[in-house]
């Protein structure tokens, strides 16, 4: 979300960013880098919303969604959300942060999918420092250990993995990442505009994946710094 700016915070987005997110008109959207309140903006930005950002963007389409705030301040805080046309039945948030540096977190939500029961989703956001990475990996395998070994799992956001060591290690908890498994590679999620760095994730367990791609035409290219990533999943 980049907070509803672009990507060097000259323009306020917000409005394009939710047209572009409706356009796609996916089941379930997850969400980094998302303002719960924010009061300094609220007195200086035109058009600043007086709702959260994830309320906005969910308005109308997206009738259950869940917030975990990684970073709080003075006048605001932001995190992950996970936007669903399923029913939200549970949902916590699991910081993931190493203290002295940026707040992570791990927003862990289970839907409730007509025909299929419970399915796990995890909206992931992890640090910029590799063995800060490998904590919060261990972190959420711990959680993925807790889940029920035959439930449906989606696990996706900014892993800021461009070492291409994440994949091994999550192996060991039965996830595959879509892209991996349809080209070999993770996708190329950044920068927007010209791809070149693979940071962005989506792993799944216990369900099959179809038609992965990244988001880059369009409006896209300037919405945030990071392209989205989309796929399709069958129960």
């Amino acid at each position: 979300m980049h907070m509803g700016f672009g990507v060097f915070n000259r323009r306020f987005i917000l409005p394009e960013l939710r047209d572009a997110v409706r356009s796609v008109s996916a089941d379930v959207v997850f969400l980094q880098e998302v303002h719960g309140t924010q009061q300094t903006y609220a007195s200086r930005v035109a058009k600043w919303p007086t709702t959260s950002q994830y309320e906005v963007l969910a308005e109308s389409l997206w009738p259950d969604f869940a917030y975990g705030r990684n970073a709080v301040y003075p006048k605001g805080d932001h995190g992950n959300a996970l936007l669903s046309k399923y029913p939200i039945v549970q949902h916590e948030n699991l910081d993931a942060s190493v203290h002295g540096t940026e707040q992570r977190g791990l927003l862990h939500c289970v839907l409730a999918v007509p025909g299929h029961g419970q399915v796990h989703t995890v909206c992931v956001h992890l640090g910029l420092r590799e063995k800060h990475r490998r904590q919060q990996l261990d972190l959420l395998m711990a959680l993925l250990g807790r889940i029920p070994a035959g439930a449906p799992v989606i696990v996706a956001g900014d892993f800021n993995e461009w070492r291409l060591r994440a994949d091994e290690l999550l192996s060991g908890s039965g996830l595959h990442e879509v892209f991996v498994q349809a080209g070999g590679v993770p996708a190329k999620s950044f920068l927007a505009r010209r791809p070149l760095l693979r940071l962005d994730r989506i792993y799944v367990r216990n369900a099959t994946t179809h038609f992965p791609r990244v988001l880059t035409d369009g409006a896209w290219s300037h919405l945030s710094d990071h392209a989205p990533l989309a796929v399709e999943v069958r129960l």
